[in-house]
C-alpha cells in the first residue's frame, strides 16, 4: 500500500474499474429473479453544474443504492437530464450576442433550434461529468433527456388524451409574466425581493347617478400607479361603515374619466390603509379573483415588454372621457412601465389626484434568472385542470400507498393539493416540447399527435362545415404550401415540468410496454428537496396514478437545504456559496460524501464549512493508516474464517461490536436515517477498530508467533473488508481501493466491492468478552477524561488505584497491566481497602478507582479555575436566554442566527455539566 490515500489518484480509476464490471447495470443476468429497486434521479437542468443542494441529492441517493446493489436486489437508479426551457434558451441567445451573430428572431425557429441541440451537443450536460466523479453510481448506459425522442413522444400522447378527456384546455387567464424572455413562467421561477418602495394615495372623486361629482373622494394607496390606467372598481369591506352609504355607488378613474363601481369583498381589509383598494384585475392575481366574484371586465394596459398598450386599445378606451387628460394619457402609449410611473405622478400632484406619497418596503416579484419585475399579465395560454388529478393523488398518500419521510412533509403536500389552481402549462418559448396544436382559419383548433392527424381532422371538419369542399380538400392536402397556408402550429412549447411529472414512467419506455416499465415500475424510492414537492413530486403523483394507475413511488424522502457554516442560505449575493467540485479536488469525494450524509439529519438543514469535509478526510486517512498497520503486520483474510468462532477474548468482543454495527447502519438506511447509518460507521472504525481494537491487539500482533496471532492476524483482515462493505455506500472509492488491495492477500475476489454482498450481522455477541474488554474501554476513557478535565499534564503518569475491588476486577487489571499503564499513561496499577487522600474518584461498572492527584495538580488552584470557568459559562447562558426570550429578538433576527442562538447554549450547557463533575471530585479529593 501507499503511504497516504490520494484521492486524485485513485477516483478516475476506480470509476474505469466499475465501468469495467457493468457494475451499475439495471437486469444484470445474475438478478433476473432478484428483487428491483428503482430510484429516478431529478433531472439536473442541461444548463446546470454541480451545487451543494445537487451533491446532497445524489449523495443520499447513491448511498440508497449501492446499499440495497449489495443487498442483492436488481438496481436501476435511472439518470436523465431535463431541457430546461428558459436556461438553455437563455445561455444560446446570450452566446449568439456575444459572438455578434443574428439573434433569434432574426435566424427564425427552425434554424435557432439547429443552434441549441448543436450547443447541447457540445457543452449540455457537463452536470452529468461532475456527477460521475461524485461516484453516482447511476445505469449510465440508460441516461434519457427530457426532449429525447422516446420522451417526447410519451409528452404527445400525454397531452393529446388530457384534452381529449376535457382535462386541457385553453383561457385567458392571469399569468407571472417576464417582459424580458417574454413568456408565461412558474411560481417557482419568481423570487421574491424586498424593495424599497411608496405607497401612493390617490384620490377618486364619487360621482352621484348622472356621473356628476358628489364632492366626496374616496382614497386609495397603491404601490404601482400605472396600472390605475386599467382599474374598474374600487373595493370596500361590506361590514367597514365608513363606506356603507357608498355602495353600488361609482367613482370617474382619475385623467381617463372612466366610471367605475364600488363593490364590496372582503378582500378589502378595513384596518389597512383607507379599507379602500383599487381593483384591476388584468394586473393583479388578488384582483382577479375580485373581478370574477363581481363580473368586472379585466382591461390590459401593458404589452408583452412591459410598455403601455394604450393607443387603439379598445378595452382601455371603452367608458374613456375624451379630453385634455386622456390626450395626455395616450401620450405615454409604448413607454416602459416605469417611465410611466414617473410621468403619471407627477400627472396626478399637478392635478391633485395625489393625496400623500408613503416611503413602504414591500416583496416584488422578480424572474430568478431575467431578473426583471415580473408582471401578472392577461394572456391566452393552456391549461391543465389538476382538480380531479390532485384528489386522486392525496388519496394515494392518505392510503399509505407513497409515503413522505419526514412525515411532516404530507401537511404541505395535502395544504397544497386542497387549494390547487389550475395549471398554466404553455411557455412562449422555442426551446422546448412544442404544443401538438393546429388551428385553421376558420377559429378552430385541433390537438393531434402529429400535423398529418390533425390536417386529417381539420379538413374534415371544414368540408362537414361546408368551409371547403371535397376537390379543395384534396389539393389542400397534396400541396405542401396550401397545406401550410391552411393550418398553423401552436407556437408556444410546454412548461418544463409538463415533461418531467412523466419522468418515472416515461424514461421506462411509455407509452410502450416495456420489459423495464414492467419490472422497475413503480419505482421504490424518490429523493428529492422540499421546494419542489408542488413543482415536481405533486404532478409526478398526479401524472403516475392517470395514466399507469399507480403510484409512481412508494416512499418520498424529503432532505433539507445545505447552508453555510453559520446556517445562513449560500447565494452569490452573500458571497458564501461552496462548490461541491472544489471540495472534491481539495479533499477527495469520499469526505464530502460522507460529510453530507453524516450531517443528513431528517428535517435539519446541513451547516457545511471546508473544515467538516476535512475532518472527514482524516477519517479517510485513519481507515487508510489502518490498513497500512494490518498490512505491515501480516493481516490476511482466510479462506473459510468464521467470525463465530473465534476463541481470543480480544476477537470474540471485536466480532460482536462489527456485529453490532452492520445492524446499526443497515436499520439506519433501512428507515432514511442517513446520519445515524454514517455515525454507527464512524464509531466502529475509528472508536472500535482504529482507538481500541488495532492498541490492544498490538502486543499480539508484535508478539511471538502462534493461534493467538493467527486468529488475530485472521480477525483484523476479516474487519477491514467489513469496515469495507458497510462504509461503501458512503465512502465508495477509498473502500473499492482497499478492496481491491486486499483481494491481492488471500483467497481471489468473486466480484468488486460495489457487487459484494453486504454484510450479516449473524455474529452473537460474547457477554464475558464484553465485561472484560467493554471494562477495559470503560476504564482507560474514564482515566483520560478525569486526566482532562482536571489539567493533568499530559506527561505526567499518575496512580491508579482500585478501591476494594472484586476478585475478576482485579484479575482482569492483572492481565491487562501494561495495556492499562500505556494507554491510559499510568505509573502503575495498585489495590487498596480505601480512597488515598487527595484523589480523584472514578465508579467503572459499579466500582470505584482513584487517581492520587496530590502534588500532580495544585488542588486549590483547579477548582478556582473551574469555578471561574463554570461562572463564564453561567452568565453565558443567561444572556442568551435573556435573547431567547425577548419576542422582539425572536421577530427580527434571522433565523440562522436564532439557531445558532440555541446552539451555543446546548454548547454551553454540556461543557457547563462537565466543569460542574470535575469540581466535585476535585473538591471530593482535596477534602
Amino acid at each position: 500500500m501507499d503511504k497516504t490515500f490520494e484521492p486524485s489518484l485513485v477516483e478516475a480509476r476506480i470509476s474505469a474499474i466499475w465501468d469495467e464490471a457493468e457494475a451499475f447495470k439495471a437486469g444484470r443476468p445474475e438478478r433476473a429473479g432478484a428483487e428491483p429497486y428503482c430510484i429516478v434521479i431529478p433531472p439536473p437542468n442541461v444548463t446546470g453544474s454541480l451545487h451543494m443542494g445537487h451533491a446532497l441529492n445524489n449523495t443520499l441517493q447513491d448511498v440508497l443504492c449501492r446499499f440495497e446493489r449489495m443487498r442483492g436486489k436488481d438496481v436501476l437508479w435511472q439518470p436523465g437530464m431535463d431541457h430546461a426551457g428558459i436556461a438553455t434558451q437563455m445561455v444560446v441567445e446570450r452566446q449568439l450576442a456575444e459572438r455578434q451573430q443574428p439573434g433569434r428572431r432574426e435566424m427564425g425557429r427552425e434554424a435557432f433550434l439547429e443552434r441549441v441541440w448543436a450547443w447541447k451537443a457540445e457543452s449540455g450536460g457537463a452536470i452529468v461529468q461532475q456527477l460521475k466523479r461524485l461516484g453516482a453510481s447511476c445505469d449510465w448506459s440508460r441516461e434519457r433527456f427530457t426532449m429525447d425522442e422516446g420522451l417526447s413522444l410519451a409528452v404527445r400522447k400525454v397531452f393529446v388524451a388530457l384534452y381529449r378527456q376535457g382535462l386541457i384546455y385553453k383561457d385567458k387567464r392571469l399569468v407571472n409574466w417576464d417582459p424580458k424572455f417574454q413568456t408565461a413562467i412558474s411560481d417557482i421561477e419568481v423570487q421574491q425581493i424586498e424593495v424599497k418602495g411608496n405607497l401612493w394615495h390617490l384620490r377618486y372623486p364619487v360621482v352621484d347617478d348622472a356621473g356628476q361629482p358628489t364632492g366626496e373622494v374616496i382614497v386609495v394607496a397603491t404601490t404601482r400607479p400605472e396600472t390605475m390606467l386599467g382599474d374598474t372598481a374600487v373595493a370596500v369591506h361590506p361590514d367597514d361603515e365608513r363606506y356603507a352609504h357608498l355602495h353600488g355607488r361609482r367613482v370617474r378613474l382619475p385623467l381617463v374619466g372612466r366610471l367605475i363601481p364600488i363593490v364590496t369583498d372582503s378582500y378589502s381589509d378595513p384596518e389597512k390603509g383607507t379599507g379602500a383598494v383599487k381593483i384591476t384585475p388584468a394586473h393583479d392575481f388578488n384582483d382577479f379573483d375580485v373581478g370574477k366574484r363581481h363580473g368586472l371586465s379585466a382591461i390590459n394596459i401593458l404589452g408583452p415588454e412591459a410598455e403601455m398598450l394604450l393607443a387603439g386599445n379598445e378595452d382601455f378606451l371603452e367608458g374613456a372621457e375624451q379630453g385634455e387628460d386622456l390626450q395626455w394619457v395616450l401620450g405615454l402609449d409604448g413607454l416602459d412601465r416605469f417611465e410611466a410611473r414617473k410621468r403619471l405622478v407627477a400627472r396626478f400632484e399637478e392635478s391633485g389626484v395625489l393625496e400623500t406619497i408613503e416611503p413602504h418596503v414591500h416583496m416584488v416579484p422578480h424572474g430568478d434568472r431575467s431578473n426583471v419585475v415580473i408582471e401578472p399579465w392577461l394572456t391566452d395560454q393552456w391549461y391543465v385542470d389538476v382538480k380531479p388529478l390532485a384528489e386522486r393523488a392525496m388519496t394515494a398518500v392518505k392510503d399509505g400507498k407513497t409515503s413522505f419521510v419526514p412525515k411532516n412533509w404530507e401537511k404541505t403536500f395535502f395544504d397544497w393539493l386542497e387549494n390547487i389552481e389550475p395549471w398554466c402549462v404553455s411557455r412562449q418559448l422555442w426551446w422546448g416540447h412544442q404544443i401538438p396544436a393546429w388551428y385553421d382559419g376558420f377559429g378552430h383548433v385541433y390537438v393531434a399527435d402529429d400535423e398529418e392527424e390533425a390536417l386529417a381532422a381539420a379538413l374534415g371538419q371544414n368540408v362537414a362545415d361546408g368551409n371547403i369542399d371535397e376537390a379543395e380538400a384534396a389539393a389542400i392536402m397534396a400541396d405542401a404550401d396550401r397545406r401550410a397556408a391552411f393550418l398553423t402550429r401552436d407556437e408556444d412549447v410546454l412548461d418544463t415540468w409538463f415533461s418531467s411529472a412523466l419522468w418515472p414512467f416515461s424514461t421506462l419506455g411509455w407509452p410502450d410496454a416495456t420489459p423495464e416499465l414492467g419490472r422497475y415500475y413503480p419505482t421504490s424510492v424518490l429523493v428529492t428537496g422540499f421546494d419542489i414537492i408542488f413543482f415536481w413530486v405533486a404532478r409526478m403523483m398526479m401524472m403516475g396514478l392517470h395514466f399507469m394507475e399507480e403510484v409512481p413511488f412508494r416512499t418520498v424522502y424529503m432532505h433539507a437545504l445545505v447552508r453555510d457554516e453559520k446556517g445562513a442560505k449560500m447565494s452569490k449575493s452573500k458571497g458564501n456559496v461552496i462548490d461541491p467540485i472544489e471540495l472534491v479536488d481539495r479533499y477527495g469525494a469520499d469526505a464530502v460524501r460522507f460529510t453530507l450524509a453524516a450531517m443528513a439529519a431528517q428535517g435539519r438543514d446541513i451547516k457545511l464549512s471546508p473544515q467538516r469535509v476535512e475532518g472527514y478526510r482524516n477519517f479517510a486517512t485513519k481507515l487508510w493508516n489502518a490498513a497500512r498497520f494490518a498490512e505491515m503486520n501480516g493481516c490476511v483474510r482466510v479462506a473459510g474464517y468464521a467470525p463465530a468462532k473465534v476463541t481470543e477474548t480480544l476477537n470474540t468482543w471485536v466480532v460482536g461490536e462489527c456485529a453490532r454495527a452492520v445492524s446499526e447502519v443497515t436499520s439506519a438506511l433501512e428507515a432514511f436515517r442517513f446520519n445515524d447509518a454514517a455515525g454507527a460507521a464512524y464509531r466502529f472504525v475509528w472508536n472500535v477498530f482504529c482507538d481500541w481494537y488495532l492498541e490492544l491487539a498490538k502486543p499480539i500482533l508484535q508478539g511471538a508467533d502462534g493461534p493467538a496471532k493467527d486468529e488475530t492476524r485472521a480477525t483484523t483482515a476479516y474487519l477491514l473488508d467489513e469496515i469495507c462493505k458497510i462504509l461503501h455506500p458512503f465512502m465508495p472509492f477509498l473502500t473499492e481501493e482497499l478492496w481491491t488491495i486486499k483481494g491481492s492477500e488471500g483467497p481471489a475476489r468473486s466480484s468488486v466491492l460495489a457487487l459484494a454482498r453486504w454484510p450479516q450481522a449473524t455474529a452473537v455477541e460474547d457477554a464475558q468478552a464484553e465485561l472484560e474488554i467493554g471494562w477495559l474501554v470503560e476504564l482507560v476513557s474514564e482515566i483520560r477524561s478525569a486526566r482532562a478535565e482536571t489539567n493533568v499534564p499530559a506527561g505526567s503518569q499518575v496512580s491508579l488505584v482500585l478501591v476494594k475491588p472484586g476478585a475478576e476486577t482485579a484479575a482482569r487489571a492483572a492481565r491487562w497491566d501494561e495495556t492499562l499503564r500505556r494507554l491510559a499513561r499510568l505509573g502503575d496499577v495498585s489495590t487498596a481497602d480505601a480512597v488515598p487522600p487527595g484523589s480523584v474518584q472514578l465508579v467503572v461498572r459499579g466500582e470505584v478507582v482513584a487517581m492520587p492527584l496530590a502534588g500532580v495538580v495544585d488542588l486549590a488552584a483547579e477548582q478556582q479555575r473551574l469555578a471561574k470557568e463554570a461562572a463564564r459559562l453561567t452568565a453565558d447562558v443567561a444572556k442568551i436566554d435573556a435573547k431567547l426570550g425577548n419576542a422582539d429578538f425572536l421577530a427580527r433576527a434571522p433565523e440562522e442566527v436564532v439557531e445558532e442562538q440555541r446552539e451555543r447554549r446546548e454548547e454551553a450547557e454540556a461543557r457547563l455539566a462537565k466543569i460542574r463533575d470535575a469540581a466535585e471530585r476535585l473538591a471530593r479529593a482535596a477534602g
